[in-house]
């Protein structure tokens, strides 16, 4: 990716792809509102972040193993593959033509994604603004 300015950034890239995921799948719920027998959708996604904020946290602290001898056991790596989980929303009543896209639900999931798409970003360019000055900082140093 480039230069790392801090070890979160990849974890609030990565939160904005999430987002970015979600706010595709809850369009495609508001497309399918009158679609019969379509079931809305949604993704677990904050159980993934939270996992990858728990290893960059755990990173630091961490010991590598070290392997003496050929005889030794590799350590069990993370059986997590890093993906997003999708799921049925089963909450709603199914219409007669067997739909469950509540438009109500969907709109008021869609604002929450958003403001919080929003708030990812702002982070991410405050965050960029506090590097650039101190760049600009030491440039008038002399």
């Amino acid at each position: 990716m480039g230069l790392s300015i801090s070890k979160s950034m990849p974890l609030a890239i990565s939160a904005l792809d999430y987002r970015a995921l979600r706010q595709k799948m809850i369009s495609s719920n508001i497309a399918n509102v009158d679609t019969p027998y379509f079931k809305s959708r949604d993704i677990h996604f904050e159980e993934v972040l939270a996992h990858e904020a728990h290893t960059l946290e755990k990173e630091e602290k961490s010991l590598k193993l070290a392997k003496t001898s050929s005889m030794h056991l590799d350590p069990i790596q993370d059986l997590s593959n890093g993906e997003a989980d999708y799921f049925f929303r089963g909450t709603h009543p199914t219409r007669n033509d067997g739909n469950n896209v509540d438009i109500d639900v969907e709109t008021t999931e869609m604002s929450k994604n958003a403001i919080m798409f929003e708030a990812l970003t702002n982070a991410i360019k405050k965050q960029a603004m506090i590097y650039k000055s101190v760049i600009d900082a030491s440039g008038k140093i002399q």
